[in-house]
Protein backbone atom coordinates (compact mmCIF):
# COMPACT_ATOMS: atom_id res chain seq x y z
CA UNK A 1 0.00 0.00 0.00
CA UNK A 2 1.26 3.46 -0.96
CA UNK A 3 1.72 5.95 1.90
CA UNK A 4 3.50 9.20 2.74
CA UNK A 5 5.47 8.46 5.89
CA UNK A 6 7.03 10.63 8.60
CA UNK A 7 10.32 9.02 9.67
CA UNK A 8 11.63 11.80 11.89
CA UNK A 9 10.11 15.00 13.29
CA UNK A 10 11.15 18.02 11.26
CA UNK A 11 11.78 16.00 8.09
CA UNK A 12 9.68 15.86 4.91
CA UNK A 13 7.35 12.92 4.38
CA UNK A 14 8.75 10.04 2.33
CA UNK A 15 6.76 7.91 -0.13
CA UNK A 16 6.81 4.26 0.97
CA UNK A 17 5.11 0.97 0.15
CA UNK A 18 3.74 -0.47 3.40
CA UNK A 19 2.42 -3.95 4.10
CA UNK A 20 -1.17 -3.81 5.45
CA UNK A 21 -1.40 -5.37 8.91
CA UNK A 22 -4.02 -7.84 10.13
CA UNK A 23 -7.26 -6.46 11.55
CA UNK A 24 -8.08 -6.59 15.24
CA UNK A 25 -11.65 -7.79 15.99
CA UNK A 26 -13.10 -4.26 16.46
CA UNK A 27 -11.41 -2.69 13.44
CA UNK A 28 -12.31 -1.89 9.87
CA UNK A 29 -9.97 -1.60 6.89
CA UNK A 30 -10.76 1.42 4.73
CA UNK A 31 -9.86 2.39 1.18
CA UNK A 32 -9.03 6.11 1.47
CA UNK A 33 -10.89 8.40 -0.93
CA UNK A 34 -9.71 11.68 0.61
CA UNK A 35 -7.79 12.95 3.63
CA UNK A 36 -7.80 16.55 4.79
CA UNK A 37 -4.57 18.36 5.65
CA UNK A 38 -4.88 19.85 9.13
CA UNK A 39 -2.69 22.30 11.05
CA UNK A 40 -2.32 19.58 13.68
CA UNK A 41 -0.43 17.58 11.04
CA UNK A 42 2.07 20.45 10.93
CA UNK A 43 2.38 20.43 14.72
CA UNK A 44 3.15 16.70 14.61
CA UNK A 45 5.56 17.12 11.69
CA UNK A 46 7.42 19.94 13.43
CA UNK A 47 7.71 18.12 16.76
CA UNK A 48 5.47 20.58 18.60
CA UNK A 49 3.34 17.63 19.72
CA UNK A 50 5.76 15.31 21.51
CA UNK A 51 6.41 11.61 21.12
CA UNK A 52 4.48 10.69 17.98
CA UNK A 53 4.53 7.08 16.82
CA UNK A 54 7.43 6.81 14.37
CA UNK A 55 7.44 5.92 11.58
CA UNK A 56 4.02 7.51 11.19
CA UNK A 57 1.36 8.03 8.55
CA UNK A 58 -0.19 11.45 9.23
CA UNK A 59 -3.80 12.44 8.59
CA UNK A 60 -6.99 12.42 10.64
CA UNK A 61 -9.67 13.83 8.34
CA UNK A 62 -10.23 10.59 6.45
CA UNK A 63 -13.13 9.70 4.17
CA UNK A 64 -13.21 6.31 2.53
CA UNK A 65 -15.00 3.03 1.88
CA UNK A 66 -15.02 0.02 4.16
CA UNK A 67 -12.98 -2.75 2.57
CA UNK A 68 -13.02 -5.44 5.28
CA UNK A 69 -14.35 -5.67 8.84
CA UNK A 70 -13.13 -7.35 12.02
CA UNK A 71 -15.06 -10.21 13.54
CA UNK A 72 -16.69 -8.09 16.29
CA UNK A 73 -17.79 -5.18 14.07
CA UNK A 74 -21.06 -6.90 13.23
CA UNK A 75 -23.63 -4.99 11.19
CA UNK A 76 -22.49 -1.47 12.11
CA UNK A 77 -20.65 -1.09 8.80
CA UNK A 78 -21.13 -3.07 5.61
CA UNK A 79 -18.52 -3.57 2.92
CA UNK A 80 -18.45 -0.50 0.68
CA UNK A 81 -20.03 1.84 3.24
CA UNK A 82 -18.81 5.47 3.18
CA UNK A 83 -17.16 6.29 6.53
CA UNK A 84 -15.14 9.02 8.20
CA UNK A 85 -12.20 8.68 10.60
CA UNK A 86 -11.45 11.57 13.00
CA UNK A 87 -8.56 12.48 15.36
CA UNK A 88 -10.02 10.56 18.32
CA UNK A 89 -9.02 6.97 17.63
CA UNK A 90 -9.53 5.10 20.90
CA UNK A 91 -10.33 5.83 24.56
CA UNK A 92 -10.28 3.65 27.65
CA UNK A 93 -13.98 4.05 28.52
CA UNK A 94 -13.34 3.64 32.24
CA UNK A 95 -11.45 6.73 33.48
CA UNK A 96 -13.37 9.51 35.23
CA UNK A 97 -13.44 11.62 32.06
CA UNK A 98 -14.84 8.83 29.89
CA UNK A 99 -17.45 7.93 32.50
CA UNK A 100 -18.53 11.59 32.66
CA UNK A 101 -19.15 11.77 28.90
CA UNK A 102 -15.90 13.70 28.27
CA UNK A 103 -13.98 11.05 26.39
CA UNK A 104 -12.06 13.81 24.62
CA UNK A 105 -10.18 14.27 27.91
CA UNK A 106 -9.34 10.58 28.35
CA UNK A 107 -5.94 10.39 29.99
CA UNK A 108 -3.30 10.71 27.28
CA UNK A 109 -1.45 7.66 28.61
CA UNK A 110 -4.30 5.50 27.32
CA UNK A 111 -6.08 7.50 24.60
CA UNK A 112 -4.91 7.09 21.01
CA UNK A 113 -5.15 9.58 18.17
CA UNK A 114 -5.32 9.07 14.43
CA UNK A 115 -2.27 10.33 12.55
CA UNK A 116 -0.32 10.72 15.80
CA UNK A 117 -0.29 7.52 17.85
CA UNK A 118 -2.17 5.52 15.17
CA UNK A 119 -1.35 5.55 11.46
CA UNK A 120 -3.69 7.86 9.58
CA UNK A 121 -4.93 8.68 6.12
CA UNK A 122 -1.99 9.97 4.07
CA UNK A 123 -2.16 6.56 2.39
CA UNK A 124 -4.14 4.45 -0.03
CA UNK A 125 -5.62 2.44 2.84
CA UNK A 126 -6.01 2.79 6.59
CA UNK A 127 -7.31 0.83 9.58
CA UNK A 128 -9.49 2.26 12.36
CA UNK A 129 -11.45 1.09 15.37
CA UNK A 130 -15.03 0.84 14.10
CA UNK A 131 -16.37 2.24 17.39
CA UNK A 132 -14.69 5.59 16.58
CA UNK A 133 -15.66 5.73 12.90
CA UNK A 134 -18.60 7.77 11.64
CA UNK A 135 -21.11 6.99 8.91
CA UNK A 136 -20.79 9.88 6.46
CA UNK A 137 -23.51 11.85 4.67
CA UNK A 138 -23.74 11.83 0.91
CA UNK A 139 -21.39 14.09 -1.00
CA UNK A 140 -17.96 14.48 -2.53
CA UNK A 141 -15.31 12.75 -0.39
CA UNK A 142 -12.83 15.64 -0.59
CA UNK A 143 -15.47 18.17 0.40
CA UNK A 144 -16.58 16.03 3.35
CA UNK A 145 -13.06 15.44 4.73
CA UNK A 146 -12.57 18.82 6.48
CA UNK A 147 -15.69 18.21 8.58
CA UNK A 148 -13.80 15.50 10.48
CA UNK A 149 -11.46 17.86 12.33
CA UNK A 150 -11.77 21.47 11.18
CA UNK A 151 -15.52 21.10 11.35
CA UNK A 152 -15.62 19.11 14.59
CA UNK A 153 -13.20 21.33 16.51
CA UNK A 154 -15.02 24.41 15.25
CA UNK A 155 -18.35 22.92 16.27
CA UNK A 156 -17.09 22.03 19.76
CA UNK A 157 -15.57 25.51 20.12
CA UNK A 158 -18.86 27.11 19.12
CA UNK A 159 -20.73 25.11 21.74
CA UNK A 160 -18.08 26.09 24.33
CA UNK A 161 -18.73 29.74 23.46
CA UNK A 162 -22.25 29.49 24.90
CA UNK A 163 -25.01 31.23 23.00
CA UNK A 164 -23.33 34.28 21.45
CA UNK A 165 -25.36 36.66 19.33
CA UNK A 166 -22.19 38.28 17.96
CA UNK A 167 -19.20 35.95 17.43
CA UNK A 168 -15.64 36.84 16.47
CA UNK A 169 -13.43 34.32 14.64
CA UNK A 170 -9.66 34.90 14.82
CA UNK A 171 -7.97 33.14 11.93
CA UNK A 172 -10.22 32.38 8.98
CA UNK A 173 -9.06 29.07 7.56
CA UNK A 174 -10.49 25.57 7.38
CA UNK A 175 -12.23 25.54 10.78
CA UNK A 176 -13.53 29.10 10.68
CA UNK A 177 -15.06 28.86 7.22
CA UNK A 178 -17.09 25.86 8.43
CA UNK A 179 -18.12 27.16 11.85
CA UNK A 180 -19.12 30.49 10.30
CA UNK A 181 -21.74 28.63 8.27
CA UNK A 182 -23.03 26.84 11.37
CA UNK A 183 -23.18 30.11 13.30
CA UNK A 184 -25.05 31.93 10.53
CA UNK A 185 -27.50 29.02 10.23
CA UNK A 186 -28.21 29.46 13.95
CA UNK A 187 -28.86 33.18 13.50
CA UNK A 188 -25.58 34.51 14.90
CA UNK A 189 -23.60 37.45 13.55
CA UNK A 190 -20.03 36.56 12.56
CA UNK A 191 -17.04 38.90 12.46
CA UNK A 192 -13.72 37.68 11.03
CA UNK A 193 -10.22 38.67 12.08
CA UNK A 194 -7.39 37.70 9.72
CA UNK A 195 -3.70 38.47 9.34
CA UNK A 196 -3.40 42.26 9.07
CA UNK A 197 -3.58 43.30 5.44
CA UNK A 198 -4.80 39.91 4.18
CA UNK A 199 -7.60 41.34 2.07
CA UNK A 200 -8.02 38.08 0.15
CA UNK A 201 -8.81 36.20 3.37
CA UNK A 202 -11.17 38.95 4.44
CA UNK A 203 -13.06 38.71 1.16
CA UNK A 204 -13.20 34.93 1.62
CA UNK A 205 -14.65 35.44 5.11
CA UNK A 206 -17.38 37.76 3.83
CA UNK A 207 -18.30 35.17 1.19
CA UNK A 208 -18.84 32.68 4.02
CA UNK A 209 -21.16 34.85 6.06
CA UNK A 210 -19.00 37.34 7.96
CA UNK A 211 -20.72 40.71 8.25
CA UNK A 212 -17.37 42.38 8.94
CA UNK A 213 -13.79 41.30 8.25
CA UNK A 214 -10.57 43.02 9.22
CA UNK A 215 -7.12 42.52 10.69
CA UNK A 216 -6.53 40.73 13.98
CA UNK A 217 -4.77 43.87 15.19
CA UNK A 218 -8.06 45.81 14.93
CA UNK A 219 -10.61 46.27 17.71
CA UNK A 220 -13.99 44.84 16.84
CA UNK A 221 -16.38 47.53 15.54
CA UNK A 222 -19.01 46.12 17.94
CA UNK A 223 -18.55 44.33 21.24
CA UNK A 224 -18.40 40.56 20.85
CA UNK A 225 -20.35 38.14 23.00
CA UNK A 226 -17.69 35.51 22.36
CA UNK A 227 -14.60 34.91 20.27
CA UNK A 228 -12.93 31.74 18.99
CA UNK A 229 -9.19 31.83 18.33
CA UNK A 230 -8.28 29.30 15.64
CA UNK A 231 -4.89 30.71 14.69
CA UNK A 232 -2.14 29.09 16.82
CA UNK A 233 -0.91 32.41 18.16
CA UNK A 234 -1.22 33.10 21.89
CA UNK A 235 -0.79 36.81 21.19
CA UNK A 236 -4.31 36.86 19.77
CA UNK A 237 -5.92 35.97 23.12
CA UNK A 238 -5.54 39.40 24.77
CA UNK A 239 -6.58 41.05 21.49
CA UNK A 240 -9.74 38.96 21.49
CA UNK A 241 -10.39 39.75 25.16
CA UNK A 242 -10.19 43.44 24.35
CA UNK A 243 -13.14 43.04 21.97
CA UNK A 244 -15.30 40.79 24.17
CA UNK A 245 -18.01 42.27 26.40
CA UNK A 246 -18.26 41.73 30.14
CA UNK A 247 -19.28 38.15 30.84
CA UNK A 248 -18.05 37.02 27.42
CA UNK A 249 -15.73 34.14 26.61
CA UNK A 250 -12.65 33.61 24.46
CA UNK A 251 -12.29 30.00 23.29
CA UNK A 252 -8.92 28.70 22.12
CA UNK A 253 -9.63 26.15 19.42
CA UNK A 254 -6.21 24.71 18.62
CA UNK A 255 -4.43 21.64 19.95
CA UNK A 256 -1.21 23.68 20.10
CA UNK A 257 -0.69 27.42 20.55
CA UNK A 258 2.28 29.66 21.22
CA UNK A 259 2.53 31.00 24.77
CA UNK A 260 0.08 33.64 25.89
CA UNK A 261 1.77 36.96 26.60
CA UNK A 262 1.30 38.87 29.82
CA UNK A 263 -1.73 41.16 29.66
CA UNK A 264 -3.49 43.58 32.01
CA UNK A 265 -5.99 42.07 34.40
CA UNK A 266 -8.47 44.71 33.21
CA UNK A 267 -8.89 42.69 29.98
CA UNK A 268 -10.09 39.69 31.98
CA UNK A 269 -12.03 41.55 34.64
CA UNK A 270 -15.80 41.82 34.30
CA UNK A 271 -16.28 38.03 34.46
CA UNK A 272 -14.74 37.45 31.07
CA UNK A 273 -13.22 33.99 30.67
CA UNK A 274 -10.64 32.19 28.57
CA UNK A 275 -10.98 28.46 27.92
CA UNK A 276 -9.78 25.80 25.52
CA UNK A 277 -11.38 22.91 23.72
CA UNK A 278 -9.62 19.58 23.35
CA UNK A 279 -10.18 17.07 20.61
CA UNK A 280 -13.77 15.89 20.14
CA UNK A 281 -16.28 13.39 21.38
CA UNK A 282 -18.22 10.95 19.26
CA UNK A 283 -21.35 12.84 20.22
CA UNK A 284 -19.86 15.99 18.62
CA UNK A 285 -19.36 14.01 15.43
CA UNK A 286 -22.87 12.59 15.39
CA UNK A 287 -24.37 16.06 15.93
CA UNK A 288 -22.29 17.91 13.32
CA UNK A 289 -22.62 15.24 10.63
CA UNK A 290 -26.39 15.23 11.10
CA UNK A 291 -26.49 19.03 10.93
CA UNK A 292 -24.15 19.50 7.96
CA UNK A 293 -26.63 18.45 5.22
CA UNK A 294 -29.39 20.60 6.74
CA UNK A 295 -27.42 23.86 6.52
CA UNK A 296 -25.93 22.67 4.06
CA UNK A 297 -22.24 23.20 4.87
CA UNK A 298 -20.18 23.92 1.77
CA UNK A 299 -16.43 23.40 2.21
CA UNK A 300 -13.86 25.18 0.07
CA UNK A 301 -11.12 22.67 -0.73
CA UNK A 302 -7.91 22.57 -2.76
CA UNK A 303 -7.29 19.01 -3.95
CA UNK A 304 -3.75 17.63 -4.12
CA UNK A 305 -2.64 14.11 -5.10
CA UNK A 306 -1.31 12.05 -2.21
CA UNK A 307 2.23 12.22 -3.62
CA UNK A 308 2.15 16.03 -3.13
CA UNK A 309 1.48 15.86 0.61
CA UNK A 310 4.63 17.85 1.40
CA UNK A 311 3.56 20.62 -0.96
CA UNK A 312 0.08 20.72 0.61
CA UNK A 313 1.62 21.03 4.09
CA UNK A 314 3.88 23.84 2.84
CA UNK A 315 0.86 25.69 1.44
CA UNK A 316 -0.83 25.44 4.83
CA UNK A 317 2.29 26.55 6.70
CA UNK A 318 2.74 29.65 4.57
CA UNK A 319 -0.91 30.72 4.48
CA UNK A 320 -1.39 30.02 0.79
CA UNK A 321 -4.75 28.30 1.27
CA UNK A 322 -8.33 29.46 1.43
CA UNK A 323 -10.40 26.85 3.19
CA UNK A 324 -8.70 23.44 3.37
CA UNK A 325 -6.22 21.31 1.44
CA UNK A 326 -7.31 17.72 0.83
CA UNK A 327 -5.21 14.81 -0.42
CA UNK A 328 -6.80 12.46 -2.93
CA UNK A 329 -5.43 9.26 -4.51
CA UNK A 330 -2.82 9.70 -7.21
CA UNK A 331 -4.09 9.17 -10.73
CA UNK A 332 -3.58 5.59 -11.89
Amino acid sequence: MRAMVLLQSGSPLIARELEPRALDPDEVAITVEACGVCRTDLHVLDGELPNPKLPLVLGHEIVGRVRTVGERVGSRFSIGARVGVPWLGWTCGVCSHCRAGRENLCDTATARFTGYSIDGGYAAETIADARYVFPMPAGDAAELAPLLCAGLIGYRALRAAGDPRRLGLYGFGAAAHIVAQVARFEGREVLAFTRPGDHEAQTFARRHGATWAGGSDERSPDELDAAIVFAPSGALVPLALASVRKGGVVVCGGIHMSDLPSFPYALLWGERSVRSVANLTRRDGDELLALAPRIPIVTHVARRPLSEANEALADLRHGRLQGAAVLVPDAA
